[in-house]
């Protein structure tokens, strides 16, 4: 949800985000969006009627609720990657572990940018819980972490592609955390084979001139 009217915050944080986007592809210094999403494991109350000929498989509009976990999403737009990691919870240390996974994606890279949300998972300090402080630090020094402002998430592209995963991949019951890794992974595997990208248009000159009222006015 975008604010209603003039936020200073806002802008800035916007206008920090969109700049970012227009970055040219350097391997050295790759920009990657990340994003999480919870998931509830949905069961069957009754077995389905399989599809046959000329009839659509049937489902008993009841379910069974088997718990809840989390999808993690980092996405690289300009080099049409993805990577995914399905988790019990969604805690400081599974960031955190993530972020590692990240960094060993990279292994050449001098400095990745991270653009994400503002949860209160999200922070340096959380590297600190999980590893040592010479590990943390120098997981930490590998990252330039760039935020979305409050109520910017549209903002973030990892949000357009756990978009596309909710779409094509998760919009259907999956009742355990292993067939949901089992799905999102064939999904980022077939998503990674034709190097989908998300081609981002808007600027920092479109939000000037279409969200013109987020921006304070200022008094001549």
């Amino acid at each position: 949800m975008i604010p209603p009217q003039g936020n200073a915050d806002f802008a800035a944080g916007m206008e920090r985000v969109l700049d970012v986007y227009r970055r040219p592809y350097d391997p050295a210094f790759p920009v990657v969006c990340m994003d999480e999403t919870p998931r509830q494991l949905i069961g069957e109350a009754r077995v389905p009627v399989p599809a046959a000929p000329g009839r659509v498989r049937r489902e008993d509009y009841e379910y069974r609720r088997l718990g809840t976990c989390n999808v993690f999403m980092a996405t690289e737009p300009l080099a049409g990657w993805r990577m995914t990691k399905v988790t019990a919870r969604r805690t400081k240390t599974d960031w955190a572990l993530f972020l590692h996974d990240i960094v060993t994606r990279y292994p050449d890279a001098q400095r990745i940018t991270l653009v994400m949300d503002n949860l209160s998972t999200h922070r340096p300090g959380a590297l600190y819980e999980t590893f040592p402080p010479e590990q943390a630090k120098a997981l930490w020094d590998r990252f330039e972490f760039v935020y979305t402002p409050k109520h910017g998430s549209w903002l973030n592209v990892a949000e357009v592609e756990l978009n596309v995963l909710t779409r094509q991949c998760l919009n259907r019951r999956l009742d355990s955390i292993d067939v949901l890794q089992d799905e999102v992974a064939a999904w980022q595997a077939a998503r990674d084979q034709i190097q989908a990208k998300v081609n981002w248009q808007f600027t920092t000159a479109d939000a000037r001139t279409k969200l013109k009222r987020l921006y304070p006015t200022l008094d001549e």
